[in-house]
This record gives C-alpha cells, structure tokens and sequence, in this order.
C-alpha cells in the first residue's frame, strides 16, 4: 500500500476487488487507466479488472457509439499487459470486458477479443435484443434500451431470455446490473421471470452485481424488489463500481448503501469473483 494512503473500513470489508471499470474508448468515461490504478491503489482495491464496453462486429456497417471499436482492441489490451507488469507489485490488474449477449453476434464478436489476452467477461445487457437498429428495421428483434420504461411481457422476456442465452454460454463470470430492466407492469410477471434468471444464475454459480453507479446517479437500479426476488432464489452478490472516472473507485458511503440493501434482501455478499476464462465457441444461435 502507497504511504499516506487513507482506506474506508467499508471499503476494506466489501470493495478489495473491482471488475466493473471502463476506459475512455467507450466515450462516455474519463480519465486514463493509470489515474484509475492509482486510485484503486489508494482506495485499498488489490484486484482492479478493467471491463470497457466490448467490441461488436456489427453488420449492415453500423457503428456504436457507446463502445470500443474492433480496431482498437489490441491497443487495449496491450495498454493493460504494460501497465499489469508496472503496478504488479502494488495491485492485480485483469482484462475483461462487459459484453451484451447478442447471439446474431456472439460467436465471431466472442472470437475476436480472444485472439489477444482477456481475463474474463461480465455480461451488461444494455438493449433487449440486438441494438443495431439496421436488425429491428429488418424484422430481426427489437433495438429498445432495457432501461427504459417497460410493460409488455414480450420484452420482460426478451431481456430475461438474453440473460438466460449469456447464462448458458459459459463465459461469463457475473451479471452486470441485472437489474437494469425497468418494469411499469404486472408485479407477478416481473417476478416469475427475474426468479427465473436468478435461479439459473444460482445454479450456474455466477454473482449478480450490486451497481454502484446506479446509487451514485439515483438511478432505478439497485432495484430492492429484484433483489429481494435474488435473496428469495439464493444469489450471492459483489459490489462493482462500474467506474467511469477514477474518482468512482472510491464510494464508501454507496458501498455502506450496497451492503444495506444486500442485507435487508437476504443476498450473501462476496468480495471476489471465481473468474471463468472465456473461449471462442462453435456453435452460436445465428438470431438477432
């Protein structure tokens, strides 16, 4: 630990290990990756996994502007291979990514961040099916953003179906604010479909995240009524700051907020994930 480095007891408890840290290829963060080392080093973090926005192969030329490009992936990782070897004797430097399960996508997209190192993934479900809108003008699935506010069951299912498909694919060791779905209708129906995700998620044995950013912004998410249906299905949870500035790897009072949800929620926190290497696949459903 770096001299005069101050650590919350909070955050010593429940925060030695990040995986939700962006860069400023996704162009919505700030700051460079040795600002957010630093900063984890300070803030006590002795595992900080870099996990931007992943690249995509899009087809129908379509380009994202909320993530990194293809072309930029090698630079990422070997920003991250340099900077792991400098810091290796102050914190533990990973290299993931967060990446929505689009089948339409998945196998070739999956394929090529693992043409260079990569630690691990969590899966951020960002849209309900496919976010290309050249798909959704084809009939191929709806580009709607999972955040927005939602009554139809079909898209209930739809955001549950994505999580369940990145369930199944192996290759990823958490669930990105699982929470991020914003249901305005039956209670029931919400409750049969994310106990459903929970308990495949339960069963796989891959954490749900308790997101800081959503505390720090006064989202909708941490949600107390899906996590009390987490508790119900027996999840257990980490804390991930989803770092978008290096100033958000230190939130002791968000942590204290985390914690308290997760204890009034039954969910057992744990501090670091079992990470699963990910490997290309060979047999993706070919769907939006």
């Amino acid at each position: 630990m770096w001299e005069g480095a101050f650590i919350s007891p909070v955050m010593q408890k429940y925060l030695i290990a990040n995986y939700h840290t962006h860069t400023m290829r996704c162009h919505h963060a700030s700051g460079d990756e040795r600002e957010y080392i630093e900063r984890a080093i300070r803030s006590g973090i002795r595992t900080l996994g870099f996990s931007d926005h992943a690249p995509q192969l899009f087809d129908g030329g379509y380009v994202s502007g909320f993530r990194m490009l293809p072309e930029q992936t090698e630079e990422y990782v070997s920003t991250l291979c340099a900077l792991r070897e400098e810091y290796r004797s102050d914190i533990q430097i990973l290299i993931g990514y967060e990446m929505e399960y689009y089948p339409r996508y998945f196998e070739q997209s999956l394929a090529a961040i693992c043409r260079y190192p990569v630690d691990y993934l969590i899966v951020g479900q960002h849209f309900l099916e496919n976010e290309n809108p050249l798909v959704r003008a084809r009939g191929g699935g709806s580009d709607e953003y999972s955040g927005g506010m939602h009554a139809e069951q079909w898209k209930l299912d739809a955001y549950v179906d994505r999580m369940l498909g990145a369930i199944g694919s192996g290759v990823y060791s958490c669930l990105a604010h699982p929470d991020l779905f914003r249901w305005a209708g039956d209670p029931a129906l919400y409750h049969e479909g994310m106990l459903r995700m929970c308990r495949a998620a339960r069963d796989a044995r891959i954490p749900l995240e308790l997101n800081l950013l959503g505390i720090i912004d006064n989202r909708w998410y941490p949600n107390e009524a899906f996590w009390r249906i987490a508790g119900e299905a027996g999840c257990e949870a980490i804390i991930g700051c989803d770092a978008h500035t290096p100033d958000a790897l230190y939130l002791p009072q968000a942590v204290e907020q985390a914690r308290d949800i997760a204890q009034r929620c039954g969910v057992v926190l744990r501090d670091t994930l079992a990470l699963v290497p990910p490997i290309p696949l060979h047999s993706a459903e070919q769907t939006p």
